[in-house]
């Protein structure tokens, strides 16, 4: 594959950060379904080639799209008790997601071993181990506070697109479903605040190890 870049394409050089910038541009504006590197090129008004040669192929571009959201949850000014951390890098996890359309969806469909990424998890992972678990249970509930903050932040971000209000009570019977029409005041797609911050309290209840 040739760099095109400057054989008739318009505006300033393009590097790979402009790339990725333009692509969550487009992401905010349109979603993750309209995202491609055709569009990301005639946003930037390059050639496809051209984008190609900073990310060249569309995953690897949604891999450092998904480090760079990452990459906007802070890691300066974290508590210093460890399980205060934990929960504030949640947060900032979850955050970091909300900042952009479709964002959970995003990070969801990509493994990005990147800089940012990692270094997030390096710093949830330290924060495990400072409050004395072993070194697998750090990792594994490091999966489990990811998993977790992803699936319900992608059912956020999707129920802002289309609301969900009144589904679940027209499918839910009594006499069917007893146990679920018995809850069901408490399984509507609403308190995404609430329900994760429940959430974290089960994986890491206050003043105990993480079940």
């Amino acid at each position: 594959m040739t760099n095109t870049q400057g054989s008739g394409d318009r505006g300033p050089r393009l590097d790979p950060a402009t790339v990725i910038r333009a692509a969550l541009e487009l992401l905010d504006e349109k979603g993750l379904d309209a995202l491609s590197t055709r569009a990301v090129a005639d946003r930037l008004g390059v050639r496809m080639n051209t984008v190609l040669w900073h990310v060249k192929t569309k995953a690897r571009m949604l891999d450092l799209m998904a480090d760079a959201v990452i990459g906007e949850a802070p890691l300066d000014g974290l508590p210093d008790p460890w399980d205060a951390r934990v929960r504030e890098l949640a947060r900032r996890y979850r955050r970091a997601l909300l900042a952009h359309r479709d964002g959970a969806a995003l990070v969801v469909g990509t493994f990005a071993a990147e800089a940012q990424t990692l270094r997030f998890a390096d710093t949830l992972v330290q924060a495990l181990l400072d409050g004395g678990l072993e070194e697998r249970e750090a990792a594994w509930t490091t999966w489990t506070i990811v998993y977790f903050a992803l699936g319900l932040t992608q059912e956020e971000q999707a129920a802002a697109r289309q609301p969900l209000d009144g589904i679940l009570e027209n499918a839910v019977c009594g006499q069917a479903h007893p146990a679920l029409h018995r809850a069901l005041a408490h399984l509507g797609p609403e308190s995404f605040g609430e329900r994760f911050e429940f959430g974290l309290s089960r994986i890491l209840p206050t003043g105990g190890e993480p079940r």
